[in-house]
């Protein structure tokens, strides 16, 4: 089959690979532009657009599809098909309707929860123990087409944003493939209108570790902010990202440190910090910090340190 691609993000390349390991024809890839990044500000492509580079498979990076000429490039291409996975855009009506109901979306949740930009990190941030991948219609809603395929994904407690997107990624591949090899695609199914829920993008002021919450919260927090952009709280007077946890035994008061480990009390319970990163410095196993420092901090935290010192 003759497809169009649209993805920016790394968690569309395992659905690129796929296709093209299927043997289907890629017209042409669509990706975000290459924007500036690194110490030298130099304009950097998208894991996809680079993936494309390297397979020399025709490439056009684009924000958007607002003027008439970009829509008649995509019409130039005569493809059967347009996947769209985490491109980063909405697609207007106007390049919609090139192809009628033959715009399909791999999406990171199970519809209608977690519509949006970051379902990933919201499922995990709210504790959810199940989310999966939709293969669905695209329109100019977001996220609001009808439903072709979806297949549920468990989230562990061990889970991070980046371990269950990397899950969900290889699980939309091999289920968008299937789907393409089917000899007759099942009915679209509508979106329930109950249980929508919104994941919108994470805003810098939702990192913050708040060691007031309990400790399943906090936990939850961590590990959906990982691995970027990170959750954080403060060690003395730095600001220090705590990248991975798990729950732990123990009590205390909120951002204090507890034994020899980093164990941190909540209001109800503790977190064990297992992996960590300092300003400027590569990520670190907890204990790897701890050695590191003259003393065992006895507080993590703003509001923790500010109490201690009063």
């Amino acid at each position: 089959m003759r497809i169009a691609f649209f993805g920016s993000s790394s968690f569309a390349l395992p659905a690129l690979g796929a296709l093209l390991e299927a043997g289907h024809d890629i017209a042409g890839i669509y990706s975000q532009p290459s924007r500036k990044a690194g110490r030298g500000h130099k304009p950097r492509p998208t894991p996809v657009a680079s993936e494309a580079l390297a397979r020399g498979l025709p490439l056009f990076e684009r924000a958007a599809f607002r003027c008439e000429d970009s829509r008649a490039e995509f019409a130039a291409l005569e493809a059967e098909l347009a996947i769209i996975v985490a491109y980063g855009a909405l697609l207007p009506a106007p390049l919609l309707d090139i192809l009628p109901n033959r715009f399909l979306n791999i999406h990171p949740s199970l519809l209608p929860r977690w519509r949006g930009a970051a379902p990933i990190q919201r499922a995990i941030m709210a504790g959810d123990t199940m989310t999966g991948v939709c293969i669905m219609h695209v329109t100019e809603d977001l996220d609001a087409g009808h439903v072709l395929a979806s297949a549920v994904v468990e989230i562990t407690e061990s889970d991070t944003a980046g371990s269950l997107a990397a899950q969900l990624s290889r699980r939309g591949a091999a289920l968008l493939v299937d789907l393409l090899m089917s000899e007759s695609w099942p009915d679209a199914r509508p979106q329930a209108q109950e249980g929508i829920l919104y994941a919108a993008k994470i805003g810098k002021d939702e990192t913050m570790i708040d060691w007031h919450r309990t400790a399943r919260e906090v936990d939850c927090h961590i590990r959906g902010l990982a691995p970027a952009p990170g959750a954080w709280t403060t060690l003395a007077d730095e600001r220090l990202k705590i990248l991975d946890s798990r729950l732990a035994p123990g009590h205390g008061q909120p951002g204090e440190v507890l034994g020899d480990d980093l164990v941190i009390a909540c209001r109800d319970g503790a977190v064990r910090a297992l992996t960590v990163q300092r300003p400027g410095r590569k990520a670190m196993a907890a204990h790897e910090l701890l050695r590191g420092l003259a003393s065992r901090p006895a507080f993590l935290g703003v509001a923790s340190a500010a109490r201690q010192q009063h």
